[in-house]
Formats: C-alpha cells, structure tokens, sequence
C-alpha cells in the first residue's frame, strides 16, 4: 500500500490561500488505512477549514484515488458545487488523477506520499519497495537491497555493520545479513556470488506507461 503522512496544517492552509469556498475528497483504500484521508480525517480537516473562515461546499470519498473512472463519477457533485479550490487527501498519484477530473480547479495535497510499504501490524508500516522498475527480489531471497539497505547496495554489504546492524541507521539491521540469512534459509547462498549492475535509473524516461492493450 501506498503510505502517507498528513502535511502540517499551516502548510495546507498556505496552499488555500484567499479560497472562500472549498471541496475535500479522500481515498478510501490507503490513505483510509493511514488514517490520512478517511471520513475521519475530513471531518477534521473541514472543522479547520470552517474555523479558519472558509466554506467547505462538498466532500467525497473515492473507493481508489488513483482510478479516473471511479474519480471521475465521484467528481461530478464536486464539481457541481464549484469550489475555488480542491483539497485531496490522499497519495500524490491521487491528487493528480483528481487534478484531471476538478474542471481546472486548483487542487492541493493535504498529505505527503512517503512510499510502498507493508502493514506490519495496525498503525505501523514498514518501506518496503522503490518502485525501482528493476527487480532483483529473485536473487536477493526476497529481501529488497534498494530499499533496506541504507544506501541501496546490490553487490553485498558496505562494511560498516555493527553486531548485525546498519551504520547509517543502528536501529535497523543490516540488509544484506537479511539477504545471506534467508539465502541460507532456503538453500541459496550461490546467489551470492552473482553480480548486479549498480541502480543507475537511466534506462528509464520519466513518467512511465504500462499498458496492457498494447498489440490488441
């Protein structure tokens, strides 16, 4: 899931600016979990926002921000009540497919997109992908060196770990221990041997586009 952190309140009032009158639409799958963009979390936001003077004219929860045809549907009475501004409180990826659908109203992220993480248990989430494009999981015994690595190394460990330890970060275990411990785990340690080319990210051109019509 995509995990977010609320922005300073100061920060999203900054963004609204002079606005009089203001719609919020949140996301209902991640950033409900993050507790970042649920009913919950607009029904706070608006508080603020009607405390500060302003009027907020129209709230939504999108099942998925960042699938157009489910905002699309959702935006129809945002867009009927013609707010100055929108307010979208989910990841960034959301509050660009909203931006598509706001009949070129000004929208603002109320969050901050932090990354990919896994639910380790309620409340608390874990990086956990980079969205490198370039998987390596398969050599690695599922244990991700671009993102649990500090300083995403891909051929072993730096040399500064400490008693199993990160040296950049103490608090976190060295990746690569992870990676030999759960090689040797499942009877792989050869992959060690195996050389990666260094993360350069320049076989990439931003943005990207999958498609799965290609050739239909």
């Amino acid at each position: 899931m995509i995990i977010t952190q609320k922005k300073p309140i100061e920060e999203v009032m900054a963004m609204v600016g002079d606005a009089k009158t203001v719609a919020i639409v949140g996301c209902g799958s991640c950033a409900t979990a993050c507790q970042t963009g649920g009913e919950p979390q607009i029904a706070e936001l608006t508080a603020i926002l009607e405390q500060a003077g302003k009027k907020v004219v129209a709230t939504t929860v999108a099942d998925y921000c960042c699938m157009n045809l489910g905002v699309k549907a959702k935006m129809k009475p945002v867009n009927a009540a013609n707010p100055d501004c929108v307010i979208c409180m989910s990841c960034g990826d959301g509050v660009q497919c909203v931006a598509k659908n706001a009949n070129n109203k000004p929208v603002y992220p109320s969050n901050n997109t932090m990354y990919l993480g896994e639910a380790v248990r309620f409340g608390v989430w874990e990086e956990a992908c980079r969205f490198c494009g370039e998987c390596v999981l398969g050599q690695t015994g599922a244990v991700c060196p671009i993102t649990q690595c500090a300083k995403s190394l891909v051929n072993g460990p730096c040399g500064g770990q400490k008693n199993g330890k990160c040296e950049v970060n103490p608090e976190n275990d060295c990746a690569w221990i992870k990676i030999y411990n759960r090689l040797e785990a499942t009877g792989q340690l050869e992959k060690l041997t195996q050389t990666r080319e260094d993360k350069g990210y320049a076989a990439h051109a931003y943005p990207r586009t999958i498609s799965l019509r290609k050739g239909k």
